[in-house]
């Protein structure tokens, strides 16, 4: 930590890490198309950010920086945010009670923190508005910072997603949208133009 208490790796910048999340979620959001109610879950690794191995720096301060980036366009386009959890915890997720209720997604009984589900995590059950904790869930969409792999909780089939920002801090970012899958045989179409 610095003299005024904000956190120095390097030359981060917590302002500029919000700017690189949310140029970074503008491009995801751009290309996945995603419609009210849809999901979008994030993982990532606050000490990646800071230059440091995932599991050795965790910071609140980087996952709010990281959440300020996030939030807005989550709440302007009212698409649901996951937030994935470590591996300590199994990698559940941080979601509104709203969307474990439309999606019928079972409630567990554990509150993430910094060394037990990941200051990312811990960040938004401090920030969303009722935030609990389920243990799987398929996405629309996907934010990967720091190489947590958030695979296991995207829906079939994933599309890889290059974007103008290719890390968020020192962390790698990769980012995934999705499309139904193209099932079928031979006399299988996609399209009502192939079909006339």
């Amino acid at each position: 930590m610095g003299e005024s208490g904000t956190v120095r790796s390097g030359n981060l910048n917590l302002q500029e890490v919000t700017k690189q999340v949310e140029a970074a979620l503008c491009d995801l959001l751009q290309c996945a198309n995603l419609k009210p109610g849809q999901i979008l879950v994030v993982g990532g690794s606050t000490s990646e950010v800071l230059g440091r191995p995932i599991g050795s720096a965790t910071s609140l301060e980087v996952a709010h920086a990281i959440l300020d980036g996030i939030l807005p366009q989550v709440k302007e386009r009212r698409i649901f945010l996951a937030v994935q959890c470590c591996e300590h915890l199994n990698r559940a997720l941080v979601v509104e009670e709203e969307c474990a209720a439309r999606y019928g997604l079972e409630i567990v009984s554990v509150y993430p923190y910094t060394k037990g589900g990941g200051g990312l995590a811990a960040a938004a059950m401090q920030r969303l508005e009722n935030p609990v904790v389920v243990e799987s869930i398929k996405a629309d969409a996907g934010m990967d910072i720091g190489d947590v792999f958030i695979g296991m909780h995207i829906k079939s089939v994933g599309v890889v997603v290059r974007s103008r920002v290719k890390s968020i801090g020192f962390a790698h970012l990769s980012m995934i949208r999705t499309r139904p899958k193209l099932i079928g045989g031979a006399r299988a179409r996609y399209s009502k133009e192939e079909c006339e």
